[in-house]
């Protein structure tokens, strides 16, 4: 059985690629509404169900079988890709599958001004609200690969081929994909060695305020790579040359090259802080700091809790 699964932005026809795709293949379609009708029903209620439409949180919740609504899912794809050709859209499948050598993972994708037309042609919606629906639409799609397999869903590396359709149509993807799956089904290979999980995922970090742990939490869902408190910068020295003080910054953002210092203690060690803060950059004007208030702190907060809600 050769499995074929499909990830794609809104608006880039990665919806229709996948149906004319399935057609041609002769696979079943398998995407969110099938699992809707035929799979959740199976292990939860109407109530639970209705949930599920809404929010990719509670796939984390667990199922009248015992195991996560995400789990269950799992299992079914499993055991229906064990049966018969099929080709998955969304779902995570990129991720269930990345170890099997006879599924090919495809992107689809397409530039944000050519996916607002599309959707404004397609639904009558002015610029404007086409991008607040793309905006929406993606930040859905991220987050439920996020909170049920900790993956990135833009990450490149989790599929065989990124397409884009800014330039191509529907029939001349299909024959592209259909070409690139005839030479994967005969030289067959997974993606497992390039889906490590990303080194600060896997950070064991005893953190010192309970702010530093939720800060890395929003970090880890927008894939922003950190580390913790790498780096210790002597700011003062005794007449021998001993360090008297010195400043370790909470984090360090790689790819930012910056470094971030959390203040959401009381007025006085705001104070210590800025002083320090203020010190280390006379001292060291190379290197890049900046302090996050508490009210900044808070307002992250309200958009991290606010994102979650979906």
């Amino acid at each position: 059985m050769f499995t074929v699964t499909i990830s794609r932005q809104t608006g880039s026809l990665g919806n229709e690629i996948a149906k004319a795709l399935a057609s041609t293949l002769g696979q079943q379609l398998i995407n969110r509404k099938y699992i809707m009708n035929n799979w959740l029903p199976e292990v939860t209620d109407k109530h639970d169900l209705n949930i599920l439409k809404e929010s990719s949180k509670y796939y984390n919740h667990q199922a009248t079988n015992g195991l996560s609504y995400a789990k269950h899912i799992e299992k079914r794809l499993r055991q229906k890709v064990e049966k018969e050709p099929v080709l998955i859209l969304g779902l995570g499948a990129q991720i269930i599958f990345r170890n099997d050598p006879a599924t090919i993972h495809i992107r689809i994708i397409a530039s944000d001004n050519k996916r607002i037309k599309r959707l404004s042609k397609k639904y009558g919606l002015d610029k404007k609200q086409a991008k607040k629906t793309l905006n929406l639409s993606d930040r859905k799609h991220r987050q439920y690969v996020w909170r049920v397999y900790k993956k990135d869903w833009s990450d490149p590396a989790l599929y065989h081929i990124c397409l884009n359709t800014d330039g191509i149509n529907i029939d001349n993807a299909v024959k592209l994909l259909i070409h690139l799956i005839d030479l994967q089904k005969k030289s067959p290979s997974s993606l497992s060695n390039e889906n490590a999980e990303p080194e600060y995922l896997n950070q064991i970090v005893n953190f010192a305020h309970p702010s530093e742990k939720k800060f890395s939490d929003i970090l880890n869902m927008h894939n922003i790579k950190w580390k913790y408190e790498p780096t210790e910068f002597p700011l003062k020295w005794d007449a021998e040359g001993n360090i008297t003080m010195s400043f370790r910054p909470d984090f360090f953002l790689p790819e930012f090259d910056t470094y971030i210092e959390l203040t959401t203690m009381k007025q006085k060690y705001v104070t210590e802080k800025n002083n320090k803060v203020k010190l280390l950059k006379k001292t060291y004007p190379d290197i890049n700091v900046k302090i996050v208030y508490n009210k900044d702190f808070q307002k992250l907060i309200e958009r991290f809790d606010k994102n979650n809600e979906g």
